[in-house]
């Protein structure tokens, strides 16, 4: 491990998640590459909300780039669970961006051009499925996703991207590519159980760092997404 490496990887950015730093050794790693996925429900984009607002409370500069919804949409959503964004983003602290990926030739530049301009540390690029629907080969897609890889590695920032899984679909995204290429890959449940229904955590993967293994209870409250530290029985896995 090269010396620059090791300096990142003790630098933890915490990730805003009450409960969840306690089973990452205190938080991500710094410029790395976090995958949040799961189906739809179950609670990805407030996940990514909480990330980019513990960051404005601290200071730091954040962006978020949505790739679907709009950015009206999303703080509309977000305000929800008590997280306002408009004081930081009326400050120039925040910046929320629309992108359309069948529009642009050149995600990966434009990525890169605007993180490197705000100086952001924490970036959310919800959802990077929506990239997948355009790129018909797999092995281009992972080209593609590599080379989006390698553009938000040569920013100062740690980003959070997004992706959809299907229900019953194995594999841990949509196109069953991107958590190859990061560094971190986080799967969110939802499961019924007769009528009572319950989210989860996994920490499937986290690079230069320990991390607890198994599945953890995921509670949505009235200010967000909190995990426990006690692992889910495996009557519910």
């Amino acid at each position: 491990m090269s010396s620059k490496v090791k300096a990142s990887a003790s630098v933890r950015i915490t990730s805003g998640i009450p409960g969840l730093d306690n089973l990452i050794d205190g938080g991500f790693v710094s410029g790395s590459i976090i995958l949040v996925t799961g189906a739809t429900g179950t609670g990805k984009t407030t996940f990514c909300a909480q990330y980019l607002m513990e960051g404005l409370k601290k200071g730091e500069p954040c962006i978020y780039i949505t790739l679907e919804e709009s950015p009206e949409e999303i703080k509309h959503d977000m305000k929800m669970f008590g997280l306002n964004f408009d004081k930081y983003e009326k400050s120039g602290l925040f910046k929320i961006f629309h992108h359309n990926p069948f529009e642009v030739s050149d995600i990966s530049s434009l990525l890169s051009d605007e993180i490197n301009e705000m100086k952001a540390k924490r970036v959310v690029l919800d959802p990077v499925s929506l990239i997948g629907m355009y790129v018909s080969h797999p092995a281009v897609l992972r080209k593609r996703m590599v080379e989006i890889a390698k553009a938000l590695k040569r920013t100062d920032a740690t980003v959070i991207i997004t992706s959809e899984i299907e229900e019953e679909q194995k594999g841990l995204s949509r196109f069953g590519v991107v958590e190859f290429v990061v560094d971190v890959v986080i799967v969110m449940q939802y499961l019924d159980i007769g009528e009572q229904s319950f989210g989860n955590l996994q920490i499937r993967k986290m690079r230069r760092t320990k991390h607890a293994h198994g599945w953890f209870p995921l509670d949505i409250v009235r200010s967000g997404l909190k995990v426990s530290k006690e692992g889910v029985s495996t009557v519910m896995k």
